[in-house]
């Protein structure tokens, strides 16, 4: 269960109660605590992410719990395999009403000694797929409307040595959501971005183990002097997605603990 000390909350109640929210890049970290914190806020939800034996155990971990969960896998740069998630929430659900983009990869390295494989892929999943998953959940929502939560990073305002390509794609797609809130407010969808700081998930983890020096160097540059955590970062995306946020469009949210203030 998620760390959002909430008790499971009966039926038809929560934040997202009589929602369907698809949760894309759903299979760890953010996206996996996403899905949990969703189906415990009300939601039916659908998961897709690259890896199918994570995903299926997410889900019967949600489902078992006595949440409306299924999953579907794919590849987020892959248009077909997007185009497949959104179908499989349409025919399992019947509709859709929310979606949150979180799949991503990271990349490390100043950007002249960055591979031109390296930097096709961070292109690839992170703003190709963003800007796959936004094509076809609008079209989704075309005719009733709905909210979309993109996932950036406080490196998508700012800049960093060492992360440039993964943070140029975080700037992208802080502009795709801008100009997706703009496309289609006039359809009642609500196009809204969040941008995580420092957050403990397995990418993290990673590069506290292969550099702890400068780990620590960005935590200290923290206000609340600690790494968010995945269900804190949820919180805030299941918030965009509801009803409570029902004339925020366009926005871009730092869930940061103060760092960009």
């Amino acid at each position: 269960m998620s760390d959002n000390a909430q008790a499971q909350r009966p039926p038809g109640t929560g934040l997202l109660a009589g929602k369907v929210v698809l949760v894309v890049g759903g299979s760890t970290g953010i996206g996996a605590d996403a899905a949990r914190v969703f189906a415990e806020e009300g939601a039916s939800v659908m998961i897709a992410a690259r890896s199918e034996a994570t995903l299926a155990a997410l889900a019967g971990e949600l489902t078992a719990a006595g949440h409306d969960v299924a999953h579907t896998a794919g590849d987020v740069s892959v248009g077909a395999d997007v185009a497949r998630f959104v179908d499989a929430t349409l025919s399992r659900f019947g509709r859709l009403d929310g979606a949150f983009n979180n799949a991503g990869v990271n990349q490390y390295g100043r950007l002249d000694d960055v591979s031109e494989e390296d930097f096709d892929r961070v292109m690839a999943v992170n703003v190709k797929g963003t800007w796959l998953c936004l094509r076809e959940e609008i079209r989704a929502m075309r005719e009733s409307g709905g909210a979309i939560v993109n996932t950036s990073s406080v490196g998508g305002f700012r800049g960093n040595t060492g992360l440039g390509a993964y943070q140029a794609t975080k700037h992208a797609v802080i502009g795709l959501t801008r100009t997706a809130a703009h496309d289609n407010g006039p359809l009642g969808i609500r196009v809204n971005v969040i941008a995580p700081g420092p957050t403990e998930t397995p990418m993290f983890t990673k590069w506290r183990a292969e550099d702890p020096e400068a780990v620590e160097r960005r935590l200290a540059a923290v206000p609340l002097r600690k790494a968010g955590s995945t269900t804190e970062t949820a919180n805030a995306a299941a918030w965009l997605l509801s009803d409570r946020a029902s004339h925020v469009s366009g926005v871009v949210l730092p869930v940061d603990g103060g760092y960009s203030a």
